[in-house]
């Protein structure tokens, strides 16, 4: 089955898996607030029947959503 996501929320998904806060990723995601943010993460979520953060993370992985890419802070 392959999982629809919208391009905020694959962009929220990077955001998760790079560590970023909810905060910053409102910022970034140029949405009114945390609880906008926290609305993507919540339907993110349900969409990859992730529990938490770190499951959707990893099922990210596990489904080829996220692959690797180079460290924001130039590392």
């Amino acid at each position: 089955m392959v999982l629809q996501i919208t391009p905020g929320e694959r962009v929220a998904l990077q955001l998760l898996a790079e560590g970023t806060t909810t905060d910053a990723m409102a910022a970034h995601l140029g949405t009114s607030g945390y609880d906008e943010a926290e609305a993507y993460l919540t339907t993110l979520f349900a969409k990859m029947g992730a529990a938490c953060r770190a499951e959707a993370v990893a099922a990210a992985f596990r489904r080829g959503l996220l692959g690797p890419y180079p460290n924001r802070k130039g590392q």
